[in-house]
């Protein structure tokens, strides 16, 4: 796996849903792009180390990079206004609302709570990938979801109550 002509065949095909997986995670494709470019040039360094499928290796450097980018500052920041916007009745926006909510349900977990929730249910992903990409164990992942899943079920912004606002 040592050349740089498989890298670059890497990067070309598996790019996509490794970029997709960045931006499960950042929720912005613009730190999604960086979180994948950090995470390919680590992979580079390591490129003829690698045996078999280099995919699960890159997708683990992949989740730790964005696990260790709590101690930077690029976390989107909400900005307080004076007025609440008006809501509309229009059933499409109702449901990008909800998606936007859930989204925001999401960035509010823990950084390895997230990550376990996008790679199983946006990855789809066994517990057992889910544990080696993350280096953690299976009971942790396990833990890990159900941690998360129980914080969103209680998050307010989920509830019934405000899905009809």
């Amino acid at each position: 796996m040592a050349s740089s002509d498989t890298f670059a065949e890497f990067v070309a095909t598996r790019s996509p849903r490794l970029q997709r997986t960045a931006y499960l995670l950042t929720h912005d494709w613009a730190q999604a792009e960086d979180l994948l470019q950090t995470a390919l040039v680590r992979a580079w360094s390591a490129w003829g180390r690698i045996d078999g499928d280099p995919e699960p290796y890159v997708r683990k450097v992949l989740v730790n990079v964005y696990a260790s980018w709590w101690r930077r500052r690029w976390r989107h920041v909400e900005q307080p206004m004076s007025q609440l916007p008006e809501r509309s009745s229009v059933d499409h926006i109702s449901r990008v609302d909800r998606r936007d909510e859930v989204w925001q349900a999401l960035g509010r977990l823990p950084r390895r709570q997230r990550a376990v929730l996008v790679l199983r249910y946006f990855e789809d992903m066994t517990e057992a990938q889910i544990a080696e990409a993350m280096s953690i164990s299976v009971g942790t992942v396990k833990s890990q979801a159900k941690k998360a899943l129980e914080k969103l079920r209680l998050d307010e912004s989920l509830t019934l109550e405000a899905a009809h606002r």
